[in-house]
């Protein structure tokens, strides 16, 4: 008996996961990741554009990126309470974003219903030192119940406090 291997080549945008655990409650998120591969993404033309991704992007590729938390949340000012849920990102203004966490959960990241949003966030925005090639969310301790959910990508660095209730 003869056998072959084939070397699996990796996907394009690989499956991921963020977690944390402030204040004894854990937060997870789950996304697929991007990568630059010398391409524009952000602004007018690029691959995340208004013109290819309104009213909002998926923040990561494929599948919706999905957000759990264990406990109620004051996320940059809105009050999440414990459970699941799908994020998005406005960034039509490159210079300033707004994080959108939305109710509905398990869809494919092109489906979107302003509808089931909970809330808009606000992020600070930041350049990194350096080009991020590859998409990444992190979830930051910052002492006590507070953190940081942060993503980056190319040029960008969104983040937004949060605070465990």
């Amino acid at each position: 008996m003869v056998g072959t291997a084939s070397a699996q080549k990796a996907p394009p945008s690989p499956a991921r996961t963020a977690t944390a655990t402030i204040d004894g409650q854990t937060l997870t998120i789950k996304y697929s990741a991007p990568s630059v591969r010398g391409r524009q993404i952000f602004g007018p033309g690029g691959l995340v554009s208004h013109d290819r991704t309104a009213p909002v992007w998926r923040a990561g590729a494929n599948a919706a990126t999905s957000f759990h938390t264990d406990a109620d949340l004051d996320l940059g000012g809105l009050s999440v309470p414990k459970g699941d849920y799908t994020l998005f990102a406005d960034v039509q203004d490159p210079d300033h974003w707004t994080l959108v966490v939305n109710k509905q959960t398990g869809q494919w990241g092109l489906t979107y219903n302003a509808s089931q949003d909970l809330g808009r966030v606000k992020m600070e925005m930041s350049t990194p030192p350096s080009l991020v090639e590859t998409l990444y969310y992190s979830i930051q301790d910052k002492g006590g119940s507070k953190g940081v959910l942060q993503l980056a990508w190319e040029h960008h660095v969104a983040s937004v406090p949060f605070t465990v209730k």
